[in-house]
């Protein structure tokens, strides 16, 4: 479909990549990868004709449609969300006027057995299929479906495309590019503005629907669900795995090895060859093999070595006080603006050291609920932050708060303390600011480099809370990885709002879902709740009421079981609910052991009692098993009293 050959594009004397050849075919679905600044985005202005390359061709047939997705665009605020939406099929109206002028011309012509009419007869056929295939008039329903995959309600669709925010205004964007049903898709991060939801319906819909696609994407999962080959710049080429992007990280990591092998071989042999020519320079019998060697190094083409890979980097957060067994517990928070309720009745205990996950739908109150717990907007109901926690916060106006006359080196070190100060341009490289890059100053970076800058920032600081929103956007793969580890770490307790489910995979183990003014609690991982496997029970520590005993009709007035299925029933019930009760008062004596245990670990004395170090580690373990066990026979009276 498209035809790439010996591609070239150069920025100043060195080229960006060069000699790029490749064929883009029907149904291929690829994933252009390479560290930020190899190329990636101006890939895909070229291939859509945005940009002109140095050299080579970039070959397209005449009726092949190209859709592409930049990264920011000028948008549209003068319609209604779908009006604005029914733009896509533009061609469709334009195609009906040329069918209706043919079909005109079909109805006064008399030449029936002329060429000339056979061939109007031809044309008019070939129109007219294309113009069914692409929906003919009936293209309403299909942008109803296609914005409410994206996440938008029917009552917003007569709403001015004013009233939402850019993110929104460029999921509108992406629906008409899919709309036009293109025959190769350009896509530029098209997940940084969509939830859970709306990517796993993008992913659906690009395997079932679309026929070539080129993504650019920091999302492994998405790319991972979509993608079955991998278009990777690096050192300046680009070259082709015709894997997914998972199997294309294991050969990329083989053929980094090659080229190390390689690489030290060739080092080896340039520092032999000099080593010959020092030493038998001055030499008469040995000038021939001087000149031969001379030349052997001449010739040699130095091996270059893909980006060193940082994701094995690790980065630990500061030591910082202990906080108390609650940092965050919410009872009946409400948030309203005027009439509409952003959510109420909001009841959520976060313990000490959970990492948990905020997840719904933009807009449905994730970011709010993070600002009340900073206090820095009013709310009904009570919001109780726990003793000695010290808070973290990231989110995407932090970068705004960093000093511009700072360069991004001096912007680190000024915060960072200890042995870390070391490793600094390490960090800085781990997260795509190596080299000269940390001289620049503040002022200069970009809105997404100065998140970054202020991510690592938020790594030095001793916290023993960490609220991350949308911590991801701006970060490569490697970037993520390295974050990832430092929270996976990390011994406090965070917060992480994120639609990156491979972020969140492994990393939390309960998300807390947002929709409808409500919040939902799921125990269990990102892809647990994805899965829809909820188990909600209340948070371990905190007063629990044992459910009541459930009403049950006596037998004979329109009950199926016996009357002595019932009476063991209710026994079974009555034992359990006393399991509980007597397992939670275990768990509230091991809490106040623990509780005086931290007390005495916070004296210099206690800190090197080895003795009540070995207690605490003890009584927590038991602690951690009694409340496995109180959710397990939770569930299990749950589950007797839906009998």
């Amino acid at each position: 479909m498209i035809s790439v050959d010996g591609l070239k594009v150069e920025f100043g004397v060195k080229p960006l990549f060069s000699d790029a050849s490749f064929v883009i075919n029907d149904r291929d679905r690829i994933a252009l990868v390479g560290k930020n600044g190899a190329g990636k985005s101006t890939m895909l202005k070229i291939l859509c004709g945005a940009q002109r390359p140095t050299g080579g061709t970039v070959s397209v047939p005449a009726d092949t449609t190209i859709g592409y997705l930049p990264q920011v665009m000028v948008l549209q605020d003068d319609t209604t969300v779908r009006e604005e939406a029914r733009k896509a099929f533009a061609d469709n109206t334009r195609m009906k006027e040329r069918l209706d002028a043919m079909n005109n011309q079909l109805a006064e012509r008399t030449d029936y057995d002329s060429q000339e009419y056979m061939d109007l007869v031809q044309r008019y056929t070939e129109e007219h299929e294309r113009y069914m295939m692409m929906g003919a008039e009936n293209y309403e329903s299909e942008i109803e479906r296609t914005l409410g995959g994206l996440g938008f309600l029917r009552t917003d669709l007569e709403r001015p495309t004013s009233e939402f925010s850019g993110g929104w205004r460029m999921r509108i964007e992406l629906a008409k590019i899919l709309l036009r049903k293109p025959d190769v898709l350009l896509l530029d991060e098209p997940t940084n503005h969509l939830d859970i939801e709306s990517i796993q319906w993008l992913e659906q819909f690009l395997a079932q629907s679309a026929k070539a696609v080129v993504l650019v994407s920091h999302d492994r999962a998405f790319i991972n669900n979509v993608t079955n080959r991998t278009l990777e710049i690096s050192c300046g080429k680009v070259i082709d795995y015709k894997v997914k992007y998972d199997e294309y990280v294991v050969l990329r990591r083989e053929r980094r090895e090659q080229q190390l092998r390689a690489y030290e071989n060739q080092q080896k042999e340039i520092a032999d060859a000099k080593a010959f020519i020092e030493r038998f320079r001055y030499q008469a019998t040995k000038a021939i093999q001087v000149q031969q060697k001379i030349r052997q190094l001449e010739k040699i083409e130095p091996i270059e070595i893909d980006e060193v890979d940082n994701s094995a980097m690790r980065l630990k957060f500061p030591p910082c006080l202990r906080s108390g067994d609650y940092p965050v517990i919410c009872d009946e928070v409400a948030k309203a603006y005027g009439a509409h309720t952003v959510f109420s009745n909001v009841n959520l205990t976060i313990k000490r050291g959970e990492k948990v996950a905020f997840v719904g739908k933009n807009g449905e109150g994730k970011s709010t609920l993070v600002k009340c717990i900073m206090g820095e907007i009013p709310f009904d109901g009570m919001l109780k932050i726990g003793h000695n926690v010290q808070i973290g916060y990231f989110a995407q106006n932090q970068a705004q708060l960093l000093d511009e006359s700072l360069t991004v080196f001096e912007t680190i070190d000024r915060v960072a303390r200890g042995d870390i100060r070391l490793r600094i341009n390490d960090i800085l490289g781990a997260f795509m600011f190596g080299g000269e890059e940390s001289d620049k100053r503040v002022k200069v970076l970009s809105g997404g480099e100065r998140s970054r800058l202020a991510m690592i920032k938020l790594l030095m600081e001793p916290v023993n809370l960490l609220i991350l929103d949308e911590p991801t956007n701006h970060l490569d793969m490697q970037s993520k990885d390295v974050l990832k580890e430092a929270i996976r770490a990390f011994d406090g307790t965070a917060i992480i709002v994120s639609h990156d489910r491979e972020f969140l995979d492994g990393l939390v183990s309960k998300v807390y879902e947002f929709g409808g003014g409500k919040v939902k609690e799921y125990l269990g991982g990102i892809y647990d709740w994805i899965n829809k496997a909820p188990i909600q029970l209340p948070t371990a520590g905190v007063v629990r009421e044992a459910p009541p005993s459930p009403n049950v009709p006596p037998a004979g007035k329109g009950n199926s079981n016996s009357y002595q299925e019932h009476k063991e029933l209710m026994r079974r019930i009555s034992r359990m609910q006393k399991s509980v009760k007597e397992t939670e008062a275990k768990i509230e004596v091991l809490e106040n052991r623990l509780k005086e245990l931290d007390a005495i670990l916070c004296t210099p004395e206690g800190a090197s009692d080895m003795t009540i170090v070995t207690e605490y580690t003890s009584t927590k373990k038991i602690l951690d098993q009694e409340t496995d066990r109180w959710a397990q026979l939770s569930l299990e009276l749950e589950e007797l009293q839906e009998h």
